[in-house]
Formats: structure tokens, C-alpha cells, sequence
């Protein structure tokens, strides 16, 4: 129990953190940290979380990652379920809180995305559901080569959460003008439920993309990063 609070608390962190300063902060007026800002928060909150809790649950924080990391041989099938409810709440917790702090200002809808994920007229430029899907699929695959290297037991210890930190910064980096950038269950679902409407319903692509990203991410690692030529 004490490794699903902790992918609670964890996930909880990211989508606070991460769509925290989408929402808050991103536009502030002649403040506003813009996207750059925004992509080095969600790095922000995988690093200083994988240092938190990585030695109690791996610190996946991300359902896609949990299954990647199962279809990589590295994590047992009958903590899978658990991991990705744990996650899926703690999104969902984290969407809360952000709702009721960013409530607090006068005139705030969640009508303007309230940082959820989206595709065609809900991407932030504009971007159809093939680029949506085929961007989330790829930064997802990339993304689980980054922590299968990162921590292979042939990796320098202990520089693995900068490297998936690092990671996740710039998979935003790149695809946040595609579709506010996923790569993460979770993460989508944490705001969609409070956006409703057309966030829910885009919500499946968020599901299967990084999904879909991932298998082939824990693929392409078991290839490349098997021992022997």
C-alpha cells in the first residue's frame, strides 16, 4: 500500500505542478513563463519526485510508463492495475485542487482549457487527430527508451532521474503546440473530468496514444539494450 500512496502522492505532484503552471502561470501578464516554462515545471515535478519516491515505488507517476515498464520485463503484472488507479486518482485529486485554487480569481472558466489535451480545434495550433495520435505515440516511445536506458543496471547510478526529467521537458518542448502535451493517462484525465465536454470526449486518444507509445518504447529498448550484439 505504501508504493500505490506514493504513486498517489507523486501523480498528484505532477499534474499540480505540471498543469499548475500551465493554468496559473503560463499567461501571467508580462510575467507569464510561456511554454518553455511550462515543460521545465513537468520536468520539474518527475525529477524532484523520482528523488522522493523512486526508492519506495519507481516513481512512474504515468500508467503509460507502468505499462511500458511491464512490457519491458521490468515490473510485475499483478501491481499494474493498482499502479494506474493509484495514478488515475491522484491526477484526478491534483485537478481538484488546481480547480478550487484557480476558481479563486474572477472571471476563470474552465472553458479555456483548464490545461486539458486536445486535438483539431482543441490543439493549440491547430494540429488534426493523425498528428495528435502519431506525436503522442512517438514522445511516449521516446520517452520510455529514455527511462529503460536511464535505468538499466549498466547506466551511471544515480543520474537517472535527471535524465527522465530532462526527458520530459523536452518531449513538451516539442509537442505542446501539438496537443498541450500527454504522454500521460493521467495527466489527461486529472483535468478533463473537470473540463467536461469535448475533453472527455478527445480523452481516448490520451488513453491509447501513449499506450501505444509505450509498448513500442519498451520495443525498441529491448532491442537496442539487450546484452551481446
Amino acid at each position: 500500500m505504501k508504493r500505490y500512496a506514493a504513486e498517489f502522492v507523486g501523480t498528484f505532484w505532477l499534474v499540480l505542478g505540471g498543469c499548475g503552471s500551465a493554468v496559473l502561470a503560463a499567461a501571467f501578464p508580462q510575467l507569464g513563463i510561456g511554454f518553455a516554462g511550462v515543460a521545465l515545471a513537468f520536468g520539474l515535478t518527475v525529477l524532484t519526485m523520482a528523488f522522493a519516491i523512486g526508492h519506495i515505488s519507481g516513481c512512474h507517476l504515468n500508467p503509460a510508463v507502468s505499462v511500458g515498464l511491464w512490457a519491458g520485463g521490468r515490473f510485475a503484472t499483478k501491481d499494474l492495475l493498482p499502479y494506474i488507479v493509484a495514478q488515475v486518482l491522484g491526477g484526478v485529486v491534483a485537478g481538484g485542487v488546481l480547480f478550487l485554487i484557480a476558481s479563486g480569481k474572477p472571471g476563470f472558466e474552465v472553458a479555456g482549457g483548464f490545461a486539458s489535451n486536445g486535438f483539431g480545434a482543441h490543439s493549440p495550433g491547430g494540429y488534426s487527430m493523425q498528428a495528435a495520435f502519431a506525436c503522442e505515440v512517438v514522445m511516449t516511445a521516446m520517452f520510455l527508451v529514455i527511462i529503460l536506458g536511464a535505468t538499466d543496471v549498466r547506466a551511471p547510478a544515480g543520474f537517472a532521474p535527471i535524465a527522465i526529467g530532462l526527458g520530459l521537458t523536452l518531449i513538451h518542448l516539442i509537442s505542446i503546440p501539438v496537443t498541450n502535451t500527454s504522454v500521460n493517462p493521467a495527466r489527461s484525465t486529472g483535468v478533463a473530468l473537470y473540463v467536461g465536454g469535448w475533453a472527455v470526449e478527445q480523452l481516448w486518444l490520451f488513453w491509447v496514444a501513449p499506450i501505444a507509445g509505450a509498448l513500442l518504447g519498451a520495443g525498441v529498448y529491448r532491442f537496442i539494450g539487450k546484452s551481446g550484439d
